[in-house]
């Protein structure tokens, strides 16, 4: 993960909290602290065990003096491998002279524990730390490719893909992006590797409503829960339910999060007098984003590809928007379309297309046996492919486990022989970016 904990990113929380539920004994080494208002509850006890780690220390640098001592030929090959791999991109390049020191002590403490495999989540320093870690050590590591950490830079991802025991991702779309990234040769052994695991909602919590939603003739309540972020399309949003106003659609639209565009979001709310059409609610935690889904009728994610790259993967969002019922309006982009099944449990519009996601939003704040049949689509799909424990034991199994808590496989070291090796499958996640 890039950040722990993160609210953006309690997906991560809660898959680390299923796959414990499922029999794997977890340990958690943040690259960085995160620190923000507003964290899960769940999230105190990961942290409170959590190895942060800062950027220099005495055991830092004891731990790379024993693996330059023991080990100096695997030692200066990994360093050599690293800088020149991401050589060329100043944001790969200082992430892993700042990510190296410390993944050099998460490796000298992985193999006194017993960590049997290592995963990291998001392509690009997380699973530069999990390669330095496996070149040391010989642990076996994998990685989730998410969205923007894929579509952005692929920095060395060949070679993270030829050194991984398998990697993970969201979507066939990802996939394939992937697969692409590698050399012809190894194409078929590459995609061989790649495994599509979709993210897991809480569906008990986000469920739909017990009593009926509003009908046909009352105002439509419209929710976006993201990230105030160029990537998600916020100012298309607006721009949509401009549109809407002029139309004479009876709506109000409640954005919940937090972010670097918010301001911006919110000055093109008030240029467009949609002040009072609109709620900026901040950011909240999980069990009152259900509580809103719950209350709402349409959710909304007007995600587009930014100049930077900046792509989506597979929003967690309309993952538990559909859980809870409810009909989602959002862009043909990336691996939402595989997610959302336009005209059934929603409707996807072109990336950037102001009129067309009004006229979708105008659809359904129109009929509410539309937004009733197709919230109940997406209820159905989510129970079907989307339940957190299943996707949690299907990560697990890749794992090792059986999913019920039992081994099913020695891990292997490729390179390196001397750490100790637990009882039970040990997997600790990798994670980037504030140090205790």
């Amino acid at each position: 993960m890039s950040r722990f904990p993160k609210v953006t990113e309690t997906f991560i929380l809660y898959e680390i909290l299923a796959l414990e539920q499922v029999g794997l004994e977890t340990e958690v080494y943040p690259l960085l602290r995160h620190r923000e208002a507003v964290t899960q509850p769940e999230a105190a006890p990961v942290v409170a065990r959590a190895h942060y780690q800062p950027f220099v220390s005495l055991p830092i640098l004891r731990a790379n003096w024993h693996f330059l001592r023991a080990r100096p030929s695997v030692y200066i090959r990994m360093v050599l491998e690293v800088l020149r791999g991401t050589f060329g991109s100043a944001n790969f390049f200082v992430g892993a002279i700042g990510t190296l020191p410390k993944a050099v002590r998460f490796a000298y403490e992985m193999e006194r524990c017993g960590v049997t495999h290592v995963h990291a989540h998001f392509a690009t320093h997380p699973t530069v730390a999990a390669l330095i870690i496996h070149r040391l050590t010989g642990i076996p590591y994998s990685f989730t490719a998410h969205g923007s950490d894929l579509h952005v830079d692929r920095r060395m991802l060949d070679r993270k893909l030829a050194a991984a025991a398998f990697a993970v991702t969201c979507s066939k779309f990802n996939k394939q992006v992937m697969v692409d990234a590698c050399g012809e040769a190894d194409r078929d052994t590459i995609r061989d590797k790649i495994r599509v695991v979709h993210y897991g909602a809480d569906l008990d919590l986000f469920r739909p409503e017990d009593t009926p939603r509003r009908e046909t003739g009352s105002a439509c309540e419209i929710v976006c829960v993201a990230s105030f972020e160029e990537v998600k399309g916020h100012k298309y949003l607006v721009e949509a339910c401009g549109h809407l106003a002029r139309r004479g659609v009876d709506y109000r639209c409640h954005l919940i999060g937090d972010g670097p565009e918010r301001q911006d979001v919110e000055a093109r709310v008030a240029d467009a007098g949609l002040t009072n059409r609109f709620v900026f609610h901040g950011v909240l935690k999980r069990a009152e984003v259900a509580r809103h889904l719950r209350s709402s009728d349409v959710k909304v994610l007007a995600s587009f590809p930014t100049r930077s790259g900046k792509r989506e993967g597979m929003p967690n969002v309309l993952i538990e928007a559909m859980a809870a019922g409810l009909p989602v309006v959002s862009t043909r982009l990336t691996g939402i379309p595989e997610l959302v099944d336009s005209g059934r449990t929603g409707i996807l519009v072109p990336p950037a297309d102001a009129v067309a996601l009004a006229d979708a939003l105008e659809e359904l704040g129109r009929d509410a046996e539309l937004r009733r049949r197709m919230g109940a689509a997406g209820r159905e799909k989510a129970l079907r492919s989307f339940d957190r424990r299943a996707n949690a034991t299907t990560l697990a199994k890749l794992f090792g486990l059986n999913g019920d808590g039992q081994d099913t496989q020695r891990s292997s070291r490729s390179e390196m022989r001397g750490g100790t090796t637990g009882k039970g499958r040990r997997v600790s996640t990798a994670s980037s970016k504030g140090a205790r």
